[in-house]
């Protein structure tokens, strides 16, 4: 049978993010003149509607189907994401000067989310076929391997770049590939070559974009603040720059909070002084109404959720699905290290949705469409040995 407690523990975190919309998006219900319930509907429905689809996949005969409803995945939200700024505005909703979701009857889609399942689901079959007896390849053959797989990263990032907007993702996406490039087999220069790459473009686009280059200042500027409060002889280099308001008022939220917050529907950070706080910046929302105690549980059991993917990912015989699992790992665990780094102000930050907590239908579905995938290859292993 599938792992029941994997499915539990997502459910028990969908439970939490229902909560959490709700009250989190008191202001923007006010502000946009919504009803009291907006969003607590919305996220409602993409949850009942994801742990449905966990359900129905955790019958899928991967063996079967696993490769081609990848396959369909990737090509049909590429397709879209090309489409998007093609549609007139009825059709696609903008946001970071791109259009990044596709708008039908009663509910918006971003092609993106569904994109990376597909993506992993790509490499983890192509690594598999490539490598299958690492010990006797030697790097230039690895490196042949890899090239080709390099060169479709980089057209991805164009697209995403160009089309999208979102370096965030383009990192993520980067994260996931060398992590699940180390766990097919490939060497540790490859390791490095391909962490070379990445940087070089990532700072080629960080560079080029007035709006990154913002947020890599405020963000130096609230590092050499926090190094200043403890060493006040520290120099500031950036002396009379103006932090980024999101950084503060994310960073007061969590010292606000306390060890057990201030109550459910009593934040203060949410009225108006933090953006996104129901979204991208939900962890500081949490910190401060239910303390340092309620957010521990959400990490808690975010982490239970990976490490129960990582024991059927390292049980499985299979390298495909191996690999699979370590790349849907990978995903959600830089998705909310990325997340949660950036509200704290360990790096800039970046517009990237903490998977099942997030305000936000298209991430939390493709977050469900991934474990369900995972629940139907834990039926094929015994977790109880």
């Amino acid at each position: 049978m599938a792992d029941t407690r994997l499915f539990f523990l997502v459910t028990a975190l969908l439970g939490m993010a229902i909560c959490m919309s709700y009250s989190l998006s008191s202001y923007a219900v006010l502000y946009y003149g919504y009803g009291q319930f907006h969003f607590l509907y919305r996220e409602l429905f993409s949850s009942c509607l994801g742990i449905i689809i966990m359900w129905i996949l955790s019958y899928f005969d991967v063996d079967k189907y696993l490769l081609s409803f990848g396959l369909i995945l990737l090509s049909v939200s590429l397709c879209i994401i090309l489409a998007l700024p093609f549609l007139p505005d009825s059709y696609a909703t903008s946001a970071g000067g791109a259009k990044r979701w596709l708008r039908l009857p009663n509910i918006s889609l971003a092609p993106l989310e569904f994109f990376k399942i597909g993506y992993v689901i790509f490499v983890a079959w192509s690594f598999s076929r490539k490598f299958k007896d690492t010990n006797t390849l030697s790097f230039a053959q690895q490196l042949y391997i890899v090239i080709p797989h390099l060169f479709v990263f980089l057209v991805i990032t164009v697209i995403i770049s160009t089309l999208q907007n979102d370096l965030g993702q383009i990192i993520l996406l980067a994260l996931v590939f060398i992590v699940m490039l180390i766990c097919a087999g490939g060497r540790f220069s490859l390791f490095t070559m391909a962490l070379g790459i990445v940087s070089i473009i990532g700072t080629i686009l960080i560079v080029t974009s007035p709006h990154r280059i913002k947020r890599v200042r405020e963000w130096w500027v609230n590092i050499e603040n926090i190094i200043h409060s403890y060493s006040p002889n520290f120099p500031l280099l950036s002396d009379g720059v103006e932090i980024g308001g999101q950084v503060q008022n994310a960073t007061y939220a969590f010292y606000h909070g306390g060890h057990f917050g201030v109550g459910i529907g009593e934040s203060l950070v949410k009225l108006g002084f933090l953006g996104e706080i129901h979204t991208d910046m939900i962890l500081a929302g949490i910190s401060e109404e239910l303390g340092i105690f309620g957010l521990g549980v959400c990490v808690v059991l975010f982490f239970l959720i990976l490490f129960r993917i990582f024991k059927i990912a390292f049980r499985l015989k299979a390298n495909f699905y191996h690999l699979f699992c370590v790349g849907i790992v990978s995903l959600l665990g830089f998705s909310f290290i990325v997340n949660s780094f950036g509200e704290t102000g360990i790096i800039p930050i970046k517009g990237m949705a903490v998977p099942f907590l997030s305000y936000g239908g298209s991430n939390l579905l493709a977050s469900c469409i991934a474990i369900g995938l995972v629940l139907s290859l834990s039926r094929k292993i015994d977790l109880n040995k």
